[in-house]
């Protein structure tokens, strides 16, 4: 697909770039997409979810009552879950929630995430995207111009930036990133994914099946 390419002042520079189909241009497979973002929130659980068992609750393992006679339930120790402050039942304890995903798949994922936005016209193409000296305002003055402004946005870049970075970094729901760190689930939580240029051949480059 054809598409033209914007300044920061959202003026079309009269350039247009073709974006390969095989990116941006495929069926999406949502079963990927899911696979994918699953798998991103996975890796990033701590779980470290801890609940004390029976056996290692501090208390007394002194038998509270007699064992009959007493006219109600056989009495444990005070670690019995069924008394307050005694252990949990199945309770939580730490986790790896990671999984492993074929290299494949999550090619196909971002592919599919990308052609998506495309297919709902959620791409921008950026000439350039560069700032004397990191400035927030600087940066919503350029959403705004784009017409991207109170939208989730993120910006794809071909390498680190740090004014760039430090300019969007305090915008509410906006991100940036580059091309090798990429991710399904950074593109799925956008809805404005502006590309700046010369990362749209990083793009073609990384991402080719």
């Amino acid at each position: 697909m054809e598409i033209s390419i914007l300044n920061q002042a959202g003026e079309n520079t009269g350039k247009k770039i073709q974006l390969n189909d095989e990116i941006f241009g495929i069926e999406p497979n949502d079963h990927a997409i899911y696979l994918d973002v699953k798998q991103f929130l996975a890796n990033n659980r701590q779980g470290t979810a801890k609940a004390k068992q029976r056996s290692e609750n501090a208390h007394s393992t002194r038998k509270l009552g007699r064992q009959k006679g007493g006219g109600g339930a056989r009495p444990g120790d005070l670690k019995s879950p069924v008394r307050v402050g005694g252990g949990t039942i199945f309770g939580p304890v730490p986790r790896d929630y990671s999984f492993k995903l074929n290299h494949k798949v999550k090619q196909l994922a971002r592919r599919s995430a990308l052609s998506l936005r495309a297919k709902n016209d959620q791409i921008i193409v950026l000439d350039a995207l560069k700032f004397e000296a990191p400035k927030t305002k600087a940066m919503i003055e350029v959403m705004s111009k784009l017409n991207i402004a109170g939208k989730k946005v993120l910006v794809i870049m071909a390498e680190n930036n740090l004014e760039v970075i430090k300019s969007i970094r305090n915008i509410e729901r906006a991100a940036v990133t580059t091309v090798n760190e990429l991710n399904t689930y950074a593109i799925m939580n956008s809805n404005a994914v502006v590309i700046v240029e010369n990362a749209v051949a990083a793009l073609e480059e990384t991402f080719k099946a």
